[in-house]
């Protein structure tokens, strides 16, 4: 009588042995830990084969386990290939896209205009935070995608474009000419380190006027002429403008925009979300 394996299970099953233990694997399959360990239970059981060897701290795989993982990996790429080609209009999902808040304009909302476009029943949850927390969530597996503003790329990431950081106050404002020099920034920034560390350099003297977890916070105060502001050039706000300071401020160290994308979010949605980031991030 023939016997079929269980497909969701055979993907657990990968996810573990792929990114090395059942904690990662579940943030990555959006599914309980409890979930995941079952699931591999429920597998070895049906296998009759013990496919993990849980007597070490980390899980490995047994060499039936090794022997299994490339199989595994063929039948869920076929799977995967019959539902992308046979209802790839109908396509259902989700992909978590995380996001520094401040390069969320203006390329985001066209990227996920024209996603939207092409694949109308997937779902993008858009995480906005700073870069060392996108950075601790996607290690966790609760990310598919981040972007991140680094001063290097990190193993595994992909640098889109280097921008300079650039001054940035409300039209026409004075601030900027203020000593000390009244300063906004997040609680968190990337780049707030660099910017004090360049006016002491320069001899220019500074206070934190405005420190908030949010970036509108911020953007108000500063619009307002009541501090000035560092953002990575080409993704200013529309109410604020660069600072023609004639040198009366530090130039700054340029930034990079780099790209993670998981390893189990990878297939041809997943790419053509990161295509489309590539193509909007190159073009500031």
């Amino acid at each position: 009588m023939p016997r079929n394996i269980d497909m969701t299970a055979l993907r657990s099953f990968v996810a573990v042995a792929e990114v090395g233990g059942v904690t990662k694997a579940s943030g990555y399959l959006n599914l309980t830990q409890s979930a995941v360990s079952m699931q591999l239970k429920r597998l070895e059981e049906q296998l009759g084969i013990q496919l993990m060897d849980r007597s070490a701290r980390t899980i490995a795989l047994t060499t039936a386990g090794e022997q299994l993982l490339g199989y595994a990996r063929r039948m869920l790429a076929l799977n995967d290939e019959v539902f992308g080609r046979l209802t790839h209009q109908a396509f259902e999902g989700e992909i978590i896209l995380g996001v520094p808040a401040d390069i969320v304009y203006p390329a985001i909302p066209q990227v996920l205009q024209r996603f939207n476009a092409d694949y109308p029943r997937m779902k993008v949850q858009l995480v906005s935070s700073n870069t060392r927390k996108l950075m601790a969530q996607f290690a966790r597996g609760e990310c598919d995608v981040i972007l991140t503003t680094e001063d290097s790329c990190g193993a595994g990431g992909e640098t889109l474009t280097v921008l300079p950081l650039v001054w940035i106050g409300a039209p026409g404002g004075s601030a900027w000419k203020t000593r000390p020099l009244r300063l906004g920034f997040e609680t968190g920034n990337i780049f707030r380190q660099g910017v004090e560390a360049a006016l002491d350099g320069a001899n220019i003297p500074w206070e934190m006027a405005v420190d908030s977890e949010y970036n509108r916070a911020v953007e108000a105060s500063v619009s307002a002429d009541l501090a000035v502001h560092v953002v990575i050039g080409g993704t200013e706000s529309p109410y604020l403008e660069r600072i023609n300071h004639g040198g009366a401020l530090p130039e700054l160290n340029s930034q990079q925009i780099n790209l993670y994308q998981a390893d189990l979010a990878k297939e041809k949605v997943a790419n053509d979300l990161v295509a489309l980031l590539r193509q909007a991030y190159r073009a500031l």
